[in-house]
């Protein structure tokens, strides 16, 4: 006898009697597709009164770059953002499409300006009479109108940033000045005060990386002074040399056997590392770069042996 063709079977939600057939039974005992329950963490919803604070906070944020870091501040330090995100950094993101440290610049720019105003004491500012940070009381006191001219004065401190401020403005002419006027005042005044450079030679510090472009990938690596300058110390790491302003070096204040120690194992590194090794290699090799104590542990020590076997490198080169 001749079995009927199979029916093709329809597209329909799932109801009760489909979740109990034979088939979708056979399917949740496959652990390929089994289900698996999460319990999430329970975060405090937001209340009526934060949730006007928030889209009130958020709107000033699309404004002039002071409200906006007086606003993120408030955002962040009320955590107005965990109905919806978990981190501040990934809210900014997603909410105002700002990448990286740009809600902390406009934080701490927001702070020079609050401590820019203390030398105008009649300054006032509010919604109703402006929205950005250019408006100024009638004693023509000349503020910032970009967070790019403030970025510079965060590196000092408050009494300092005073003085900047107005040496700047004055070598502008009573006008507000460029970003590039603020640094260069920025910049002498750090020279000014800077203190004695007291690093010697083979002495190990650790690279801060902070807001320097050319330091970039390089915060949290150990290097050896080998050149000592006014302002600057040049440090070899696992594979290149840089010099860096005093500002950006901390050091580890190990005693001279440890600091040849860790001679010893840069001379080690920088003999095996080259851009054409194994991307799993010089990952290693980095991490090695970035240790915070002045030896290898077992394991790493294995490791880079192995690793200068491999590619036919010896203690003697």
């Amino acid at each position: 006898m001749t079995k009927p063709p199979p029916k093709r079977k329809k597209t329909t939600s799932t109801s009760e009697s489909d979740r109990t057939s034979p088939d979708n039974l056979a399917q949740e005992d496959n652990p390929a597709t089994a289900t698996i329950t999460v319990t999430a963490i329970e975060v405090p919803e937001l209340t009526e009164a934060e949730q006007s604070d928030r889209l009130h906070l958020e709107r000033k944020v699309e404004r002039a770059f002071f409200e906006a870091g007086k606003a993120l501040s408030e955002l962040r330090d009320r955590r107005l953002y965990r109905s919806t995100h978990s981190t501040f950094k990934e809210y900014c993101k997603d909410r105002f499409g700002f990448e990286r440290r740009h809600p902390y610049r406009l934080i701490e720019a927001a702070e020079v300006i609050d401590n820019l105003r203390k030398m105008c004491p009649n300054w006032t500012q509010n919604e109703t009479e402006s929205e950005n940070v250019e408006t100024r009381s009638q004693s023509l006191q000349i503020l910032p109108t970009a967070e790019g001219q403030v970025r510079p004065l965060t590196k000092l401190e408050p009494q300092q940033q005073q003085e900047a401020w107005q040496t700047a403005v004055e070598e502008a002419g009573s006008k507000v000045p460029p970003a590039r006027i603020v640094k260069d005042v920025v910049q002498r005044i750090m020279e000014r005060t800077q203190v004695p450079n007291t690093y010697q030679l083979g002495e190990v510090c650790q690279i801060l990386a902070k807001d320097n472009p050319e330091l970039r990938g390089k915060g949290g690596c150990w290097g050896i002074v080998n050149h000592v300058g006014e302002f600057s110390c040049t440090v070899k790491t696992w594979n290149s040399e840089y010099t860096v302003g005093l500002q950006y070096l901390k050091s580890y204040n190990y005693l001279p056997a440890e600091c040849e120690q860790m001679r010893v194992i840069c001379d080690r590194i920088s003999r095996v590392y080259s851009d054409s090794l194994e991307e799993t290699v010089k990952s290693l090799l980095q991490s090695l770069g970035k240790v915070n104590r002045p030896y290898l542990t077992a394991v790493e020590e294995k490791l880079l042996g192995l690793i200068e076997r491999e590619y036919g490198v010896t203690d003697g080169g």
